[in-house]
Protein backbone atom coordinates (compact mmCIF):
# COMPACT_ATOMS: atom_id res chain seq x y z
CA UNK A 1 0.00 0.00 0.00
CA UNK A 2 1.60 3.43 -1.10
CA UNK A 3 1.53 6.35 1.15
CA UNK A 4 -1.12 8.02 -0.30
CA UNK A 5 -3.46 4.81 -0.23
CA UNK A 6 -2.91 4.42 3.45
CA UNK A 7 -5.61 4.50 5.31
CA UNK A 8 -6.33 7.42 8.12
CA UNK A 9 -6.63 4.48 11.15
CA UNK A 10 -2.96 3.50 10.27
CA UNK A 11 -0.83 7.10 10.00
CA UNK A 12 0.49 8.86 12.18
CA UNK A 13 -1.74 11.79 13.81
CA UNK A 14 -0.47 15.37 14.87
CA UNK A 15 -3.49 17.57 16.05
CA UNK A 16 -2.33 21.39 16.73
CA UNK A 17 -4.34 22.27 20.14
CA UNK A 18 -3.77 26.06 22.15
CA UNK A 19 -5.79 28.98 22.78
CA UNK A 20 -8.29 31.03 20.45
CA UNK A 21 -6.13 32.98 17.91
CA UNK A 22 -2.63 31.52 18.87
CA UNK A 23 -2.09 31.17 15.07
CA UNK A 24 -2.85 27.48 15.08
CA UNK A 25 -4.97 27.45 12.15
CA UNK A 26 -2.04 29.61 10.51
CA UNK A 27 0.50 26.81 11.46
CA UNK A 28 -1.31 24.22 10.38
CA UNK A 29 -1.99 25.83 6.75
CA UNK A 30 2.18 26.51 6.65
CA UNK A 31 2.54 23.21 7.68
CA UNK A 32 0.46 21.48 4.49
CA UNK A 33 1.28 24.10 2.24
CA UNK A 34 -2.43 24.84 1.80
CA UNK A 35 -5.47 26.86 2.99
CA UNK A 36 -6.54 23.75 4.80
CA UNK A 37 -8.05 26.45 7.83
CA UNK A 38 -9.71 29.39 7.73
CA UNK A 39 -7.67 32.25 9.18
CA UNK A 40 -8.82 35.32 10.97
CA UNK A 41 -8.29 37.77 13.38
CA UNK A 42 -11.52 36.93 15.11
CA UNK A 43 -11.06 34.58 17.56
CA UNK A 44 -12.38 31.20 18.02
CA UNK A 45 -12.56 30.42 13.98
CA UNK A 46 -12.14 27.04 13.64
CA UNK A 47 -15.29 25.50 15.28
CA UNK A 48 -14.87 21.90 14.56
CA UNK A 49 -11.56 19.73 14.28
CA UNK A 50 -10.34 19.82 10.13
CA UNK A 51 -8.26 16.82 9.12
CA UNK A 52 -5.59 17.03 6.02
CA UNK A 53 -3.98 13.32 5.11
CA UNK A 54 -0.45 14.26 3.91
CA UNK A 55 3.01 12.76 4.05
CA UNK A 56 5.65 14.37 6.55
CA UNK A 57 8.92 12.80 5.95
CA UNK A 58 10.80 10.71 8.01
CA UNK A 59 7.32 9.88 9.58
CA UNK A 60 5.83 8.79 6.21
CA UNK A 61 2.02 8.80 6.19
CA UNK A 62 0.00 11.05 8.61
CA UNK A 63 -3.25 12.96 9.57
CA UNK A 64 -2.83 16.88 10.65
CA UNK A 65 -5.35 18.08 13.02
CA UNK A 66 -6.47 21.29 13.41
CA UNK A 67 -8.69 21.93 17.05
CA UNK A 68 -10.63 24.52 18.19
CA UNK A 69 -9.31 26.74 20.68
CA UNK A 70 -9.31 25.16 24.23
CA UNK A 71 -10.55 28.44 26.06
CA UNK A 72 -13.77 28.25 23.88
CA UNK A 73 -16.90 29.81 25.82
CA UNK A 74 -20.56 29.16 25.91
CA UNK A 75 -22.20 25.98 25.77
CA UNK A 76 -21.35 25.77 22.15
CA UNK A 77 -17.54 26.35 23.30
CA UNK A 78 -18.23 23.73 25.85
CA UNK A 79 -18.77 20.97 22.83
CA UNK A 80 -15.99 21.88 20.74
CA UNK A 81 -13.40 21.80 23.74
CA UNK A 82 -14.84 18.27 24.51
CA UNK A 83 -14.05 17.27 21.02
CA UNK A 84 -10.81 19.34 21.40
CA UNK A 85 -10.47 16.52 24.26
CA UNK A 86 -11.35 13.46 22.12
CA UNK A 87 -9.00 14.55 19.31
CA UNK A 88 -5.83 14.29 22.31
CA UNK A 89 -6.86 10.77 23.30
CA UNK A 90 -6.23 10.05 19.08
CA UNK A 91 -2.98 11.63 18.63
CA UNK A 92 0.35 10.45 18.11
CA UNK A 93 2.12 13.92 18.69
CA UNK A 94 0.36 16.94 19.93
CA UNK A 95 1.48 20.32 18.79
CA UNK A 96 1.01 22.66 21.50
CA UNK A 97 0.27 26.45 20.00
CA UNK A 98 1.14 29.44 22.02
CA UNK A 99 1.57 33.01 21.21
CA UNK A 100 5.00 34.00 21.83
CA UNK A 101 4.29 37.38 23.29
CA UNK A 102 1.49 35.94 25.92
CA UNK A 103 3.96 33.21 26.34
CA UNK A 104 2.23 29.89 28.04
CA UNK A 105 -1.59 30.55 29.91
CA UNK A 106 -3.52 28.80 31.73
CA UNK A 107 -5.52 27.02 29.27
CA UNK A 108 -2.21 26.14 27.88
CA UNK A 109 -0.36 24.49 31.22
CA UNK A 110 -4.29 22.61 31.01
CA UNK A 111 -3.52 20.61 27.57
CA UNK A 112 0.26 20.02 28.23
CA UNK A 113 -1.72 17.99 31.67
CA UNK A 114 -4.15 16.41 29.32
CA UNK A 115 -1.22 15.50 27.08
CA UNK A 116 0.95 13.95 29.90
CA UNK A 117 -1.92 11.87 31.11
CA UNK A 118 -2.24 10.38 27.80
CA UNK A 119 1.50 10.01 27.24
CA UNK A 120 1.64 11.71 24.45
CA UNK A 121 4.83 13.52 22.84
CA UNK A 122 4.52 17.30 23.14
CA UNK A 123 6.25 20.06 20.70
CA UNK A 124 5.62 23.31 21.55
CA UNK A 125 5.61 25.92 18.58
CA UNK A 126 5.52 29.72 20.13
CA UNK A 127 4.19 31.13 17.17
CA UNK A 128 3.89 34.73 16.25
CA UNK A 129 7.77 34.76 17.21
CA UNK A 130 8.17 37.91 14.50
CA UNK A 131 6.34 39.85 16.71
CA UNK A 132 9.37 39.79 19.36
CA UNK A 133 11.84 42.12 19.79
CA UNK A 134 14.37 39.49 20.29
CA UNK A 135 14.23 35.63 20.02
CA UNK A 136 14.35 33.57 23.52
CA UNK A 137 16.97 30.49 22.92
CA UNK A 138 14.35 27.67 23.28
CA UNK A 139 14.82 25.77 26.45
CA UNK A 140 14.93 22.07 25.01
CA UNK A 141 14.82 20.57 21.37
CA UNK A 142 10.90 20.12 21.93
CA UNK A 143 10.31 23.68 21.76
CA UNK A 144 10.23 25.94 18.69
CA UNK A 145 10.42 29.80 18.19
CA UNK A 146 8.10 29.70 14.59
CA UNK A 147 6.26 32.45 12.82
CA UNK A 148 3.53 30.90 10.64
CA UNK A 149 3.21 34.58 8.75
CA UNK A 150 6.94 34.75 7.64
CA UNK A 151 8.00 31.02 7.47
CA UNK A 152 10.81 31.78 9.95
CA UNK A 153 11.67 28.68 11.57
CA UNK A 154 9.05 26.93 9.73
CA UNK A 155 11.58 24.18 8.53
CA UNK A 156 13.23 23.68 12.05
CA UNK A 157 9.92 23.12 12.97
CA UNK A 158 8.60 21.02 10.43
CA UNK A 159 12.20 18.52 11.02
CA UNK A 160 12.05 18.38 14.93
CA UNK A 161 7.96 17.46 14.32
CA UNK A 162 9.01 14.83 12.09
CA UNK A 163 12.01 13.51 13.85
CA UNK A 164 9.58 13.31 17.42
CA UNK A 165 9.21 9.80 18.40
CA UNK A 166 5.47 8.66 18.37
CA UNK A 167 5.15 6.11 20.78
CA UNK A 168 5.66 1.97 20.29
CA UNK A 169 2.25 2.36 17.94
CA UNK A 170 1.09 -1.56 17.32
CA UNK A 171 3.26 -4.05 18.81
CA UNK A 172 3.38 -6.07 15.75
CA UNK A 173 1.97 -6.91 12.35
CA UNK A 174 -1.75 -8.01 12.13
CA UNK A 175 -0.13 -11.33 10.59
CA UNK A 176 3.40 -11.20 10.69
CA UNK A 177 3.47 -14.23 13.61
CA UNK A 178 0.26 -16.09 12.85
CA UNK A 179 1.06 -17.12 9.58
CA UNK A 180 4.27 -18.01 7.36
CA UNK A 181 5.16 -18.05 3.75
CA UNK A 182 3.28 -20.82 1.83
CA UNK A 183 0.83 -21.23 4.04
CA UNK A 184 -3.37 -21.62 3.36
CA UNK A 185 -5.67 -19.28 4.85
CA UNK A 186 -9.18 -19.52 4.13
CA UNK A 187 -11.17 -16.11 4.79
CA UNK A 188 -14.85 -16.67 5.76
CA UNK A 189 -16.59 -13.12 4.35
CA UNK A 190 -20.21 -13.09 4.01
CA UNK A 191 -22.26 -10.59 2.87
CA UNK A 192 -24.55 -8.53 5.48
CA UNK A 193 -27.17 -5.93 5.34
CA UNK A 194 -24.33 -3.78 7.18
CA UNK A 195 -21.64 -4.07 4.60
CA UNK A 196 -20.78 -1.13 2.18
CA UNK A 197 -22.06 -2.32 -1.00
CA UNK A 198 -19.80 -3.52 -3.58
CA UNK A 199 -16.57 -3.21 -1.51
CA UNK A 200 -15.19 -4.87 1.27
CA UNK A 201 -14.83 -3.69 4.95
CA UNK A 202 -11.34 -2.56 5.96
CA UNK A 203 -10.80 -5.58 8.22
CA UNK A 204 -11.44 -7.98 5.10
CA UNK A 205 -8.86 -5.49 2.85
CA UNK A 206 -6.38 -5.66 5.65
CA UNK A 207 -6.23 -9.13 5.85
CA UNK A 208 -5.89 -9.94 2.37
CA UNK A 209 -2.60 -7.09 2.15
CA UNK A 210 -1.13 -9.00 4.66
CA UNK A 211 -1.36 -12.28 3.42
CA UNK A 212 -0.32 -10.85 0.30
CA UNK A 213 2.87 -9.43 1.77
CA UNK A 214 3.39 -12.88 3.60
CA UNK A 215 3.77 -15.20 0.74
CA UNK A 216 0.70 -16.82 2.14
CA UNK A 217 -1.85 -18.15 -0.15
CA UNK A 218 -5.17 -16.77 0.41
CA UNK A 219 -8.79 -18.25 -0.61
CA UNK A 220 -11.77 -16.33 0.24
CA UNK A 221 -15.38 -17.34 0.29
CA UNK A 222 -18.74 -16.43 1.37
CA UNK A 223 -20.02 -18.49 4.48
CA UNK A 224 -22.68 -20.14 2.78
CA UNK A 225 -19.87 -21.71 0.01
CA UNK A 226 -17.67 -22.47 2.69
CA UNK A 227 -18.10 -26.55 2.31
CA UNK A 228 -17.60 -26.48 -1.11
CA UNK A 229 -14.27 -23.86 -0.46
CA UNK A 230 -13.00 -26.86 2.11
CA UNK A 231 -13.78 -29.55 -0.45
CA UNK A 232 -11.87 -27.62 -3.17
CA UNK A 233 -8.83 -28.08 -1.04
CA UNK A 234 -6.29 -30.77 -1.46
CA UNK A 235 -5.39 -30.23 2.25
CA UNK A 236 -6.68 -28.66 4.90
CA UNK A 237 -6.01 -24.94 5.62
CA UNK A 238 -3.49 -23.72 7.74
CA UNK A 239 -5.51 -21.45 9.46
CA UNK A 240 -9.79 -19.88 8.75
CA UNK A 241 -10.14 -16.39 9.97
CA UNK A 242 -13.73 -15.34 9.91
CA UNK A 243 -16.55 -12.73 10.08
CA UNK A 244 -17.39 -13.03 13.82
CA UNK A 245 -21.18 -12.85 12.98
CA UNK A 246 -20.37 -16.40 11.16
CA UNK A 247 -18.42 -17.70 14.17
CA UNK A 248 -20.98 -20.45 15.52
CA UNK A 249 -22.01 -21.90 11.35
CA UNK A 250 -17.45 -21.35 10.80
CA UNK A 251 -16.84 -23.48 13.75
CA UNK A 252 -19.29 -26.40 13.27
CA UNK A 253 -18.05 -26.29 9.62
CA UNK A 254 -14.28 -26.12 9.66
CA UNK A 255 -12.25 -29.55 11.12
CA UNK A 256 -11.54 -29.13 14.92
CA UNK A 257 -8.10 -29.42 14.45
CA UNK A 258 -7.77 -26.06 11.62
CA UNK A 259 -7.20 -23.21 13.73
CA UNK A 260 -9.83 -20.89 13.56
CA UNK A 261 -10.21 -17.08 14.68
CA UNK A 262 -11.88 -13.89 13.55
CA UNK A 263 -11.20 -10.46 11.83
CA UNK A 264 -12.44 -8.88 14.96
CA UNK A 265 -9.97 -10.75 17.33
CA UNK A 266 -6.69 -9.81 15.21
CA UNK A 267 -7.51 -6.34 15.23
CA UNK A 268 -7.72 -6.16 18.35
CA UNK A 269 -4.73 -8.17 19.04
CA UNK A 270 -3.51 -5.56 16.57
CA UNK A 271 -4.10 -2.74 18.35
CA UNK A 272 -5.91 -2.95 22.06
CA UNK A 273 -4.68 -5.41 24.21
CA UNK A 274 -5.91 -8.70 23.79
CA UNK A 275 -5.42 -10.48 26.73
CA UNK A 276 -7.39 -8.11 28.25
CA UNK A 277 -10.33 -8.59 26.25
CA UNK A 278 -10.14 -11.77 26.84
CA UNK A 279 -10.18 -11.54 30.67
CA UNK A 280 -12.97 -8.68 30.11
CA UNK A 281 -14.79 -11.89 28.54
CA UNK A 282 -15.53 -13.73 32.18
CA UNK A 283 -17.80 -10.82 32.44
CA UNK A 284 -20.10 -11.96 30.73
CA UNK A 285 -21.07 -14.80 32.94
CA UNK A 286 -21.08 -12.52 35.24
CA UNK A 287 -24.45 -9.95 34.15
CA UNK A 288 -27.47 -10.01 36.75
CA UNK A 289 -30.55 -8.23 35.86
CA UNK A 290 -30.69 -4.43 35.54
CA UNK A 291 -26.93 -4.67 34.61
CA UNK A 292 -26.11 -2.03 31.31
CA UNK A 293 -23.68 -3.06 28.36
CA UNK A 294 -21.84 -0.24 26.29
CA UNK A 295 -21.17 -1.62 23.09
CA UNK A 296 -19.00 0.77 21.75
CA UNK A 297 -18.48 0.96 17.28
CA UNK A 298 -15.17 2.86 16.46
CA UNK A 299 -17.15 3.67 12.99
CA UNK A 300 -20.67 5.13 11.98
CA UNK A 301 -22.78 3.66 9.59
CA UNK A 302 -26.38 3.51 9.25
CA UNK A 303 -27.80 0.80 10.97
CA UNK A 304 -29.62 -2.03 9.75
CA UNK A 305 -32.40 -4.34 10.84
CA UNK A 306 -29.55 -7.11 11.29
CA UNK A 307 -27.03 -4.80 12.84
CA UNK A 308 -24.16 -6.36 14.24
CA UNK A 309 -23.74 -3.98 16.99
CA UNK A 310 -27.43 -2.93 17.96
CA UNK A 311 -29.39 -5.92 17.02
CA UNK A 312 -27.63 -9.29 16.83
CA UNK A 313 -24.80 -8.43 19.90
CA UNK A 314 -28.06 -7.75 21.96
CA UNK A 315 -30.01 -10.63 21.64
CA UNK A 316 -27.04 -12.90 21.74
CA UNK A 317 -26.47 -11.79 25.21
CA UNK A 318 -29.87 -11.78 26.67
CA UNK A 319 -30.13 -15.13 25.43
CA UNK A 320 -26.54 -16.41 26.52
CA UNK A 321 -27.04 -14.78 30.40
CA UNK A 322 -31.09 -15.18 30.76
CA UNK A 323 -31.02 -12.15 32.42
CA UNK A 324 -32.59 -8.94 32.23
CA UNK A 325 -29.97 -6.84 30.00
CA UNK A 326 -29.90 -2.90 29.53
CA UNK A 327 -27.49 -1.87 26.50
CA UNK A 328 -26.24 1.48 25.73
CA UNK A 329 -24.15 2.21 22.17
CA UNK A 330 -21.44 4.46 21.04
CA UNK A 331 -20.16 4.92 17.53
CA UNK A 332 -17.07 7.21 15.88
CA UNK A 333 -15.25 8.64 18.25
CA UNK A 334 -17.94 9.24 21.02
CA UNK A 335 -16.52 7.42 24.25
CA UNK A 336 -17.47 7.80 27.86
CA UNK A 337 -14.60 8.84 29.83
CA UNK A 338 -16.56 7.79 32.89
CA UNK A 339 -17.39 3.83 32.57
CA UNK A 340 -18.47 3.49 35.94
CA UNK A 341 -22.47 3.04 35.03
CA UNK A 342 -21.73 0.15 33.07
CA UNK A 343 -20.59 -3.86 34.32
CA UNK A 344 -19.10 -4.34 30.61
CA UNK A 345 -17.94 -2.82 27.76
CA UNK A 346 -17.81 -4.64 24.57
CA UNK A 347 -15.95 -3.29 21.52
CA UNK A 348 -15.89 -3.46 17.90
CA UNK A 349 -12.47 -4.61 16.18
CA UNK A 350 -11.44 -0.86 15.98
CA UNK A 351 -10.59 -1.12 12.41
CA UNK A 352 -11.14 2.54 12.16
CA UNK A 353 -9.68 3.97 14.94
CA UNK A 354 -6.05 4.33 15.56
CA UNK A 355 -3.78 2.59 17.80
CA UNK A 356 -3.66 5.78 20.09
CA UNK A 357 -7.84 5.73 20.45
CA UNK A 358 -7.93 1.54 20.99
CA UNK A 359 -5.01 2.09 24.07
CA UNK A 360 -6.59 4.97 25.68
CA UNK A 361 -10.25 3.52 25.83
CA UNK A 362 -8.81 0.54 27.51
CA UNK A 363 -6.82 2.51 29.99
CA UNK A 364 -10.08 3.99 30.84
CA UNK A 365 -11.96 0.75 31.53
CA UNK A 366 -8.67 -0.57 33.58
CA UNK A 367 -8.64 2.80 35.75
CA UNK A 368 -12.44 2.54 36.12
CA UNK A 369 -12.83 -1.22 36.63
CA UNK A 370 -14.79 -1.88 34.28
CA UNK A 371 -14.09 -5.25 32.24
CA UNK A 372 -13.49 -4.52 28.33
CA UNK A 373 -14.22 -7.15 25.80
CA UNK A 374 -14.21 -7.44 21.96
CA UNK A 375 -16.87 -8.32 19.61
CA UNK A 376 -15.14 -11.65 18.14
CA UNK A 377 -14.15 -12.55 21.61
CA UNK A 378 -17.67 -11.69 23.23
CA UNK A 379 -19.14 -14.15 20.46
CA UNK A 380 -16.43 -16.64 20.89
CA UNK A 381 -17.43 -17.05 24.29
CA UNK A 382 -20.80 -17.10 23.69
CA UNK A 383 -20.68 -19.97 21.21
CA UNK A 384 -18.51 -21.75 23.97
CA UNK A 385 -15.38 -21.32 21.45
CA UNK A 386 -13.40 -19.02 22.82
CA UNK A 387 -10.49 -21.59 23.58
CA UNK A 388 -10.65 -22.18 19.79
CA UNK A 389 -10.91 -18.93 18.41
CA UNK A 390 -7.37 -17.94 20.70
CA UNK A 391 -5.50 -20.96 19.23
CA UNK A 392 -3.23 -18.84 17.29
CA UNK A 393 -2.18 -16.93 20.20
CA UNK A 394 -0.46 -18.69 22.90
CA UNK A 395 -0.63 -15.39 25.24
CA UNK A 396 -4.10 -14.75 24.66
CA UNK A 397 -4.71 -18.76 26.05
CA UNK A 398 -2.93 -18.39 28.94
CA UNK A 399 -4.50 -15.07 30.08
CA UNK A 400 -8.02 -17.15 29.09
CA UNK A 401 -6.03 -19.97 31.82
CA UNK A 402 -5.09 -17.50 34.24
CA UNK A 403 -1.39 -17.11 33.56
CA UNK A 404 -0.22 -13.47 33.45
Amino acid sequence: MSMNNTVSAERTHIGFFGRRNAGKSSLVNAVTGQSLSVVSDVAGTTTDPVRKAMELLPLGPVVIIDTPGIDDEGALGALRVEKTREIIRAVHIAVLVVDAAAGLQAPDRELLDLFAAEKTPVLIAYNKSDLLEKLPEPPDEKTVYVSAATGANLRLFKDTLARMKVGEGPQRGLLEDVVSAGDTVLLVMPLDESAPKGRLILPQQHTIQSLLLSGAKAMVTRDTELPQALAALASPPDIVITDSQAFGYVSKTVPPEVKLTSFSILFVRYKGDLCAAVRGAAALDRLQDGDTVLISEGCTHHRQCGDIGSVKLPAWIKKYTGKEINFAFTSGREFPEDLTPYALVIHCGGCMLNDREMQSRTRYAKAAGIPMTNYGIAIAQMHGILRRSLSPFPDALAALDGEE
